[in-house]
Formats: C-alpha cells, structure tokens, sequence
C-alpha cells in the first residue's frame, strides 16, 4: 500500500482530460491488440457510470463503433429508459431497447423472488413493492439483510431475512444481470464487438456486482476511478445534468433503493474517501475527523471494507483448473 498520504479535500482530485486521453488510448489499443475486435457493445442503464463508459468509447472509437443496449423490465424505474435514450442520443450512437421482462418471467425470475417474499409477508402479491436494505456494518456488527414491503396503499413494512430467504431473493433477482450479459454478448457476437463493464473503484473493491452478470466484460474502462471521480469526468465530457447529479441508485427492486441502503455503509462519496484512505494507511483518527464520525465508527467502516473485500473474492476468481495448462497463458 502506499504510504506518507494525508487525507485532504484534494485526495479524489485528478487531471480529467488526461484521463480521459490515457482511458481512450487503453480502450483503443486493447481492442486492436488483444481483444482483437472491430467495436463495443455497452448497456446504458441510466446511471453515471455507464454513461461514463459509453462517452469514453465514444471518444476512443466515434460513435459509429460503439452499440448501445437498453434493457428495461419490469422493476426498472421509468425514467432509467429516458436518461438511458437521452445519453444514447447524445453521444450519436446506434441503440435499440429490449425489453428483457418477458425472459426473467419465463425462467422464474419474479416466481423464485416472490415465493420467499410471501413465505415473510403472506398478503404480498405481485401488485405490492420490494426492495433489501444492509444493516450491521457500520456499527461493527456482521452485516445483515432486511426485507421492506409496500402494500398497494402505501403501507411499509420491514423484517430482518433469514439466510435462505435472502439467498433466494438475491439469487432471484440476479438473473436481471445475467440476462443483460446475455444479450449484450449475442451482440457483441453478431458485430464482433467487444462488451464494456461499468463498474467504478468502489463496486469492484467491494464485490458489487453479480459473477457472469454485470461483472463479466471484455473491458472495464473505469474500474480504476472512484465514483466522485466518474462523476467528475460526467461533468468534465459534457453528459446531461440529468446524470451529472443523478442519486446513485441500483435499479433492480421495485421500491427506489439507493446503494447504500443495499451495500455500502455509506452514500458513495463518504464511501470512496474511506476506501481511499484504508487503501493509503490512513490513520482512523484522521478519517473519523475528516468524515466527522467517531473514531470507533472510522474502524467500522475499515473492518466493514476489508470483510466485503474477504467475502466477495469468490466474485473475482477466474474458473479453477486442476493444472496449469501453459499452452493457452
């Protein structure tokens, strides 16, 4: 780890148009030279990152090798197709919307997520809410899961999940992102393109992404970049203000659901300073006055960081094999 850091409003700040020319490069030579592929396939939710994302191939490529993906159903908020049309647009890129709903029902998607929900709340059906919200971290304690419900007329209710409750929603509900990859590779294949990951810094330290899901890509142009620095390069490319100040949200329960109810301890920008400064050895003293936390908190968050770290390094991990087989290194 680096050393001889301190913790200052300055730690996150970086030189964006030299960033953006050093990412564009990367994108372009990695493409001709490894990847060996004619374009990129990237799915826009909305979200800044996957703006992001599309504005730096844009930049690498022009906007006549890059296919942008809409992929909506039946949790996503209305307005993700709108921004998601709306930075497609912009940028001058080919999209086309499918809507992957009719799929996720046909292989259960909604069935397998509902039966656990109905085994905590037996009134829930198909016409109420949902969403999973974290507790535990941020206080020193292991992490646990709750289920909140919304009735049709607008009654919220809330219980802790028991493991094989959780498992199933979340395995349930992993199928969204599995079923994007999907169809992001039937395209990438039809137009030997290669396919953009979105993740930032944060979600890939700490696991936030789904294996064979939104983790798996051909190439990941900001997984080096904390979230307030996608954010800053949003402003810095020129995207809509309708991304530049968008909430971070994950957009996969059908209650609004921001990331740091579902993953993180914090809201993103509180969360990359922490990262920042475990990742420099900075003192929990120093990062409790800077947060204006408590000392006890700042180790929390430390050991809550560390603890995701340890437990989602399965999500990294290539397939094993038994030997090594050289000939294909």
């Amino acid at each position: 780890m680096p050393t001889n850091h301190r913790l200052t409003n300055n730690a996150l700040n970086f030189d964006a148009p030299k960033e953006v020319e050093r990412i564009s490069h990367k994108i372009r030579e990695s493409l001709s030279k490894e990847l060996k592929r004619r374009g990129l396939i990237i799915a826009i939710s909305g979200g800044v990152d996957s703006a992001v994302s599309a504005a730096l191939c844009v930049k690498a490529l022009g906007p006549s090798k890059v296919f942008g993906l809409l992929l909506p159903e039946t949790d996503s908020a209305s307005e993700s197709l709108a921004l998601g049309k709306m930075v497609a647009e912009q940028l001058g890129i080919e999209y086309i919307v499918e809507d992957i709903a009719p799929t996720l029902k046909a292989i259960g998607c909604y069935k397998w997520r509902d039966e656990k929900i109905k085994s905590v709340f037996q009134d829930y059906d198909e016409n109420w809410k949902n969403k999973i919200i974290i507790s535990g971290g941020n206080e020193g304690k292991i992490n646990f899961f709750e289920l909140v419900v919304q009735s049709p007329d607008g009654k919220i209710m809330q219980k802790r999940l028991r493991l094989n409750e959780y498992l199933q929603i979340v395995a349930a509900t992993n199928y969204k992102q599995r079923i994007r990859k999907t169809v992001e590779y039937f395209h990438a294949d039809r137009l030997n393109y290669a396919v953009v990951g979105t993740p930032n810094k944060l979600e890939y330290d700490q696991g936030f992404f789904v294996k064979n899901g939104d983790g798996s890509a051909d190439i990941k142009p900001i997984a080096h970049l904390y979230k307030t620095q996608v954010y800053a390069l949003a402003h810095h490319l020129g995207l809509p203000d309708e991304i530049c100040n968008a909430i971070p949200s994950t957009d996969t329960y059908s209650m609004p659901q921001g990331q740091d109810e579902f993953y993180f301890a914090l809201p993103y920008n509180k969360m990359d300073i922490a990262l920042w400064a475990l990742n420099h050895e900075i003192p929990t003293e120093e990062l409790a006055t800077f947060l204006k936390i408590s000392n006890e908190q700042a180790k929390y968050l430390y050991k809550d960081i560390t603890a995701k770290r340890k437990a989602t390094r399965y999500l990294h991990l290539k397939p094993l094999l038994i030997d090594d087989i050289d000939e294909t290194a």
